[in-house]
Formats: C-alpha cells, sequence, structure tokens
C-alpha cells in the first residue's frame, strides 16, 4: 500500500511541474484556499500555532492571517513539486533577488567549515538548489515516509554535486565530519528534536523546544554560521534569497545561550513574513514540564 502511495504523490508531483510557473502559483494558492475552507487537522494545528504566537491579534485578525499562510502553505508544496522534478537550474533562474551573497562568500573564503542555517520559511527547496549551485554542502533532512519520495528527493537534492544527510546517526555524524573538515552543510533550524538534543528557549513569544545541533558545531568559532531563506516575492514571480552573518552570541560556548540567540533570528523572519512559515508544522508538540499540549 505504501507503494502504491508513493507513486500516486510522485505521479501528482509530475503533474504539477507540467504547469507554466503562474498556474503553479495559481494552483497552489487554490489547494491552501481549500485547506482553509474546509476542516482538516492542518488548519486546526495552523491556527493553534498562530493563536498562541500572535496572542495580540483578535479571532478575525488570526483567522485572515490563516487563510493567507495556508494559501502560501499551498503554493510552497507545488513550487517544491517542480522543485523535485526540473533540473536544478530551472529553479535556480526563479532567484530574482540576492542579498548578502558577500556573508556567504567570506565565510567559504574562511578556511573554516560553514554552517547554513535555514527553517521552514519561503521555499526551502529552491533555496537548496541555489545553495548547492554556490558550494557543495551536505543537505540536512528528515527523510518522508514513502520511500518512493524520498528516494526522489535524494536524487533531485544531488543534482549539483552535493550530498545529502538523512537524520538519523550516521547522517548526523557524516554532517558534522564535513564541518570539522573545512566544508559546508545546510540545517534547518526548527524541527523539532528529541528532549535530550534541545533546549525549550523562547520563540515567538512561547517555549519552544529547539535542537543545539547548530550550536555545537559553531561553539567557540570551530565553524561560521549564515542563515539562509529563500522568501517569496509579492508579485509571484520568484524568490528573494537573503544570507544573513550568525550573530556573536550563537558563537557562545554555553549551548542554552547560543541556540536562544539561533531562535530570536528565526523568529525575527517569521515575524517580518508571517505568512510564509509552515504553520501546519507541530512545532510545538512537546511542552516544558507541567505544561498541557497543544494538539
Amino acid at each position: 500500500m505504501d507503494k502504491l502511495k508513493g507513486w500516486l504523490v510522485v505521479g501528482f508531483l509530475r503533474l504539477f511541474a507540467l504547469l507554466p510557473w503562474r498556474a503553479v502559483q495559481a494552483v497552489g494558492a487554490a489547494i491552501g484556499w481549500l485547506m482553509w475552507k474546509l476542516p482538516n487537522r492542518s488548519r486546526e494545528v495552523a491556527r493553534i500555532n498562530l493563536t498562541r504566537c500572535f496572542p495580540e491579534l483578535d479571532a478575525a485578525a488570526v483567522d485572515r492571517l490563516l487563510r493567507r499562510s495556508l494559501m502560501d502553505i499551498g503554493r510552497t508544496l507545488t513550487e517544491s513539486a517542480c522543485a523535485w522534478i526540473w533540473p536544478a537550474e530551472r529553479s535556480i533562474a526563479l532567484i530574482r533577488e540576492v542579498e548578502g551573497l558577500e556573508v556567504l562568500e567570506q565565510a567559504l573564503a574562511s578556511g573554516k567549515g560553514v554552517v547554513g542555517i535555514t527553517s521552514h520559511l519561503g521555499n526551502w527547496e529552491v533555496l537548496n538548489h541555489y545553495y548547492c549551485s554556490l558550494c557543495k554542502p551536505i543537505i540536512f533532512y528528515r527523510p518522508p515516509k514513502l520511500k518512493a519520495v524520498d528516494e526522489l528527493l535524494q536524487k533531485q537534492r544531488v543534482q549539483l554535486g552535493n550530498r545529502v544527510a538523512p537524520s538519523t546517526k550516521e547522517g548526523i555524524l557524516s554532517v558534522i565530519k564535513e564541518v570539522r573538515r573545512g566544508g559546508a552543510v545546510g540545517i534547518p533550524a526548527d524541527p523539532e528534536p528529541a528532549e535530550t538534543a534541545g533546549f525549550f528557549v523562547p520563540f515567538l513569544g512561547v517555549q519552544a523546544l529547539t535542537s543545539k545541533f547548530v550550536s555545537g558545531m559553531l561553539a567557540g568559532g570551530k565553524a561560521v554560521g549564515v542563515f539562509i531563506h529563500a522568501l517569496r516575492l509579492e508579485d509571484g514571480s520568484g524568490f528573494k534569497v537573503i544570507f544573513e552573518a550568525a550573530p556573536e552570541e550563537m558563537y557562545s560556548t554555553d549551548a542554552e545561550t547560543s541556540v536562544a540567540a539561533m531562535s530570536r533570528v528565526v523568529e525575527r523572519y517569521v515575524r517580518t513574513w508571517p505568512s510564509q512559515y509552515m504553520w501546519t508544522m507541530k512545532r510545538f508538540k512537546k511542552r516544558p514540564a507541567g505544561e498541557p499540549r497543544w494538539y
């Protein structure tokens, strides 16, 4: 059954990738609109997250942001289908603006390992291709459950000579070794880790369990951290990529200080582009001791 599901999913991805770019955007927005209109678990998870993270918004404002967010999530889905099927160069051509490229260039020239830090904001699949066109990083990722989809992603994400590492013990070790020998890696900052692998730190006004993986590689200046995001342009024509140097606090040998600093940077991006964040993700599933679960 899983094999059939995998084939069906890959088939739909290939259909999306046949559409012209404007149609890709329109179909994605329509999928998101239906997610907002029809009762479903993803909508409720997103509503819970938005209500807790933006307590200053009344119910009507939350619903407006929910609608925009789900439509952007739909766009991310159809855009990512294209990034998974198209040649990498076609996705890279959608990068219309780049800010702070010199930050990455300086990091690569430093002779130290480079940790590219992103989050589930904008489109990380398009970003993956662009980042890999500038260097040959190892991209750290959480494998999807369907084998056919995982095989597709592994193939498409390494089109430019880079490598991928799943979120397994072996994958973690390969990423650490690459940084230690002066290579580049790409890591999402916001997937919720095991409680032993992170700290509860503030994120959008609430405590969020956040991984200390990045902080461990940067501690004491052993490597250079660069935040990287690809944000969707308002006119739907493509994306703007932003590079930003990790703040000094992220190089602290106190892991909790470093993790909190990383969380503040991601929070700033999410507050600036709130509808482009993956609010359907159960980012706050684990709660501090004594606090009730959200979902």
